[in-house]
């Protein structure tokens, strides 16, 4: 007999002071930072191709796609690999970390939706927001982050 879950296991990684979280049966494996081979041209958060087993994987920075500063890489930096599902495949990309804390469950109750803080703003990669004891986890929609352009350019450049 099937049950609906009433949690769900989530990773969560720090940009900054900011705590995020991404399901964790997006991501594949947690890798330690390095340098990843430039791509001519690319948007700016593409920081360029990573090895990954032997497969090319297209590696972002998600703190400028958030409109942050560019991430200083420290010991503490992890490339979180990813594996998306899009609207008709499956996008393999690394996500440059701050930090990774944990495999953590969040009961559906605790999530609630994006705040509306009155204004027009782009949120709609906010999957939900946890709080905790110490401020917000915010739980990224990597699907509706990356639109159809960067999909296809981190394709490609794969």
């Amino acid at each position: 007999m099937a049950t609906t879950s009433l949690e769900a296991q989530f990773v969560t990684f720090s940009l900054g002071e900011e705590i995020f979280a991404v399901p964790v049966e997006v991501v594949r494996e947690i890798l330690d930072y390095a340098e990843a081979f430039k791509i001519p041209n690319g948007p700016d958060y593409l920081l360029g191709l990573r090895d990954v087993r032997g497969q090319g994987v297209p590696t972002i920075d998600l703190r400028l796609k958030l409109g942050m500063t560019k991430t200083v890489p420290t010991p503490h930096t992890r490339v979180l690999v990813l594996d998306v599902p899009m609207e008709s495949r499956l996008l393999t990309l690394g996500l440059v970390a701050d930090r990774v804390f944990e495999v953590t469950p969040f009961r559906r109750e605790q999530i609630e939706a994006a705040p509306d803080i009155g204004v027009r703003w782009r949120s709609d990669y906010i999957a939900g927001v946890v709080r905790r004891e110490h401020g917000f986890v915010v739980i990224i929609d990597l699907a509706r982050l990356l639109s159809r352009e960067d999909a296809s350019v981190l394709q490609s450049a794969a």
